[in-house]
């Protein structure tokens, strides 16, 4: 029976009440009903239970089944994208804005990000409440195996933080990641790895220590060239013994 802390791998179809296909790991789903996003990873994923991976409703919904579970849960809006306040609007000058917004823009202001409702002359209200605030959403899912071996759990952990497929290995105890050379400077892999990294020590027996390699090879070019000069040094030198 899966419980908290454990990793499946999951796939889903998530709609509104009236049917509306709102978000599918499925990508023919997904470009069917018009929600297809470009550069998103489709296929089934894999979330560790009461991490809050997947929406609260469907989380909680995971706990207690098997793998190979099929079925649906209606998640209600305070486990979903939270119930609809009406108060969390704002009155906010076009110039805080590049360009002149429109009604149904999302738009970012300082941390907060909202759905243009309306402009009226020089002034724009933003509704910052969540486009499915208030909303039920009805999810089909399918429990499709539960991930056991450690490798493969950190290896998801790296996927689900990080955005990074890396191949880590465990020895002694140790987990041991080699980083790919462009990772050192992404932003979001040197935040996320902390994360993991604490992930690991959470939801993985045994490991005492997580290791972060970096190799760094020669480029071909200087390799040719040290090549080339080792060469002419050896030539060199065989040339002055044969005139001795």
């Amino acid at each position: 029976m899966i419980k908290k802390g454990d990793f499946v791998r999951v796939s889903y179809t998530a709609k509104l009440e009236d049917g509306t296909v709102i978000d599918s790991t499925d990508e023919s789903v997904a470009k069917e009903h018009g929600v297809y996003e470009e550069g998103a990873r489709y296929g089934s994923i894999v979330v560790v239970v009461g991490e809050g991976h997947v929406l609260r409703g469907l989380d909680e919904d995971l706990e207690g089944k098997e793998a190979g579970y099929k079925g649906s849960v209606e998640v209600p809006p305070e486990k979903a994208f939270g119930e609809y306040n009406p108060d969390n609007k704002e009155v906010i000058s076009i110039t805080k804005f590049k360009e002149r917004p429109v009604p149904g823009q999302r738009v970012q202001v300082g941390e907060k990000v909202g759905t243009v409702e309306k402009v009226i002359g020089r002034r724009a209200i933003v509704d910052f409440n969540h486009p499915l605030a208030g909303k039920k959403i009805i999810f089909e899912y399918e429990i499709e195996e539960i991930i056991e071996k450690p490798e493969e759990k950190i290896k998801y952990l790296f996927l689900i933080y990080t955005g990074r497929e890396l191949e880590p290995k465990i020895e002694d105890g140790k987990v041991i990641v080699e980083v790919p050379k462009d990772a050192s400077f992404n932003q979001y892999f040197l935040l996320g790895k902390y994360t993991v990294v604490d992930q690991i020590f959470k939801h993985i027996e045994g490991v005492k220590e997580v290791v972060f390699m970096e190799v760094f090879e020669k480029p071909e070019e200087e390799k040719d060239k040290q090549g080339s000069a080792e060469t002419e040094e050896k030539s060199e030198a065989e040339g002055e013994e044969k005139e001795e």
